[in-house]
């Protein structure tokens, strides 16, 4: 049975070949990784509500592929552990959502290869592949245009700890630097060599609902713990603004990313994109590199 994401990916994948573009050229024209573009004509991945519209401009289909997006629930029947459904409900009214996290991506930012590598440590089979899809069912929402602000502070230990296998990390890297250019979404990284800056030592979320109500969201290893004291939420926000202005900025943040992104190499596919990239046999594979942001400093010899 085909799958919405499959039907998507096939309708893209007509559109792109009647243009007589390759995946590389749509790619840089979007601008977006190949590989993404790769995967959601693969069906493997589901696409933003963004990355649509645009395909529609450039392939020139009068607005069919955004219009399709909107239509389609892409992922029908996922079922969320009870004690996290709480939050998932609230996540689906949010208009604002702040969040710090170590160790790893963030849910709400993770690509299908990484979040399957990171579920598949607990999980195997039709849990694991359940767990996948409930978790990426929480993304549309945000990745849509006019989606709920999203602020998202990582610690550097997020890009540096190895999921699945340096192809899924660089993918990963990727699809941070491409939803950190939606207008709703802005990603900083803390980075270790700042030893001025203290982090905390665990993860922290914070949450405006449509009537103004706010809440502060954490996880111990079973449960969720919601808070809405408006005390304790005055003084996490504090904490998490603190933290904010101390971090790189969005632009710094992606530079970082892009620089992490290249040492994790591009010779290796994701598991995701085997068997699937006809277009390989075509085309030389030649990945778009991200130029470095950092500024060259010129350092002028003494006088003697």
């Amino acid at each position: 049975m085909t799958t919405n994401a499959e039907f998507f990916g096939e309708l893209l994948r007509h559109y792109r070949e009647a243009a007589f573009l390759t995946q590389d050229a749509l790619a840089k024209q979007i601008p977006c990784d190949r590989s993404l573009v790769a995967r959601v004509e693969a069906g493997t991945r589901v696409p933003s509500d963004s990355f649509a519209k645009k395909c529609d401009e450039v392939l020139d289909t009068g607005g069919v592929l955004g219009r399709l997006w909107g239509r389609v629930d892409w992922y029908p029947d996922v079922e969320h552990p009870d004690w996290f459904q709480r939050w998932v409900d609230m996540e689906a009214q949010a208009v604002a959502l702040y969040e710090y996290e170590v160790m790893v991506v963030p849910g709400l930012l993770q690509t299908q290869d990484y979040a399957r590598a990171l579920l598949s440590r607990r999980a195997s089979g039709d849990l694991l592949e359940n767990r996948v899809r409930a978790r990426l069912s929480r993304q549309p929402r945000f990745l849509a245009e006019g989606g709920p602000t999203y602020i998202a502070v990582l610690d550097e230990s997020c890009l540096r700890h190895a999921v699945g296998n340096p192809a899924v990390m660089r993918n990963q890297c990727a699809h941070l630097l491409s939803v950190g250019r939606l207008p709703n979404i802005r990603i900083h990284v803390a980075p270790a060599s700042r030893f001025e800056l203290t982090p905390p030592n665990t993860s922290m979320l914070l949450i405006t609902l449509p009537d103004g109500e706010r809440w502060i969201y954490s996880e111990s290893l079973t449960r969720g713990h919601f808070n809405n004291d408006p005390d304790a939420y005055a003084e996490v926000s504090r904490i998490y603004d603190v933290l904010r202005a101390d971090t790189l900025s969005a632009r710094e943040s992606a530079a970082l990313i892009g620089n992490l992104m290249e040492e994790y190499g591009d010779d290796e596919p994701a598991p995701a994109e085997r068997g699937h990239l006809d277009q390989e046999q075509l085309q030389r594979r030649q990945r778009r590199q991200l130029p470095r942001s950092r500024p060259r400093v010129h350092l002028r010899s003494p006088r003697p």
